[in-house]
């Protein structure tokens, strides 16, 4: 076992393990620790995260109060509305990890992690982890808001559960994409650029109005966004409005908001723990 210390202060127990069960176990020990080196980072650094807290939030009041027309909807727009906004923050902010994890890297604290008795992508897992927890605490600050203005969901409790399920779904899935394109950049600089391909994707989809309102071609486009087949399956959990059109996605959206996510993890989380495994080599 070796012990040492993280750029966020808290002690490492690292150890280059036996068998399969103490592979295991130091992975969680390493990933654990880097997770705290985050936690230990909101504690320095408390505006970022209620920024990204409130952020969202304005979102959702700007467009339910000043641009909300609930084109195309049949019934509550703010039940409409609230669920597409919850997907939304589901992509948005993720340029907080994707810039965390340039400036470990030209700051040459991953390549001092690499070169110690750590489990290859630790960093990345501890990362991705302290993104969930503010991701859920997002989720839950918009749901009181929501509720503040309105909203309200007609099913049970455990459909709720159930929607928010595939909300967080969709958040790992695209933090896995961004921490990959994150290393791929490898520059702040460049994030941002990548940053802004997140707008037209959230956008192009059928969290503030529905595909039928649209162009046919358009509408089409929208009801293939992985992010519109969350949020219809989450409307449809919550038995809010959708307005979703016939197309065999809208039909499919449940299982779509599971098959999508499950798909960019397959293919992100690889790609990106080799990519870091890679570095500095």
């Amino acid at each position: 076992m070796t012990t040492y210390e993280t750029g966020g202060g808290v002690a490492v127990a690292g150890a280059d393990g036996g068998g399969g069960g103490g592979r295991v176990g130091w992975a969680l020990t390493d990933s654990w620790t880097m997770t705290r080196r985050e936690l230990a980072h909101w504690a320095r650094q408390p505006v970022q995260v209620v920024v990204g807290l409130v952020f969202p939030v304005m979102l959702l009041l700007m467009f339910g109060y000043l641009i909300g027309g609930g084109r195309g909807v049949t019934g509550d727009y703010v039940d409409f509305l609230v669920p597409g906004m919850f997907a939304l923050t589901m992509a948005f902010g993720l340029d907080a990890t994707m810039v965390a994890v340039t400036q470990d890297l030209n700051k040459g604290v991953i390549d001092r992690f690499r070169s110690m008795p750590m489990t290859n992508g630790a960093v990345l897992v501890g990362r991705s982890v302290a993104d969930m927890l503010q991701s859920a605490a997002a989720l839950l600050v918009m749901c009181g808001v929501g509720l503040a203005i309105g909203w309200r969901w007609h099913d049970s409790f455990g459909a709720l559960v159930g929607g928010f399920g595939l909300l967080l779904l969709l958040r790992f899935a695209m933090l896995w994409l961004g921490i990959y394109l994150a290393m791929v950049a490898g520059k702040p600089e460049l994030v941002q650029a990548v940053q802004i391909l997140v707008w037209p994707v959230g956008f192009l989809s059928n969290a503030l109005a529905t595909p039928d309102s649209m162009p046919s071609w358009l509408g089409v486009a929208v009801e293939w966004n992985p992010m519109s087949a969350t949020a219809t399956a989450v409307r449809d959990l919550f038995g809010n409005p959708g307005g979703t059109g016939t197309s065999w996605a809208a039909d499919h959206a449940g299982a779509l908001a599971v098959a999508f996510p499950l798909l960019m993890v397959a293919v992100f989380l690889p790609l990106a723990v080799r990519k870091f495994g890679a570095l500095s080599k």
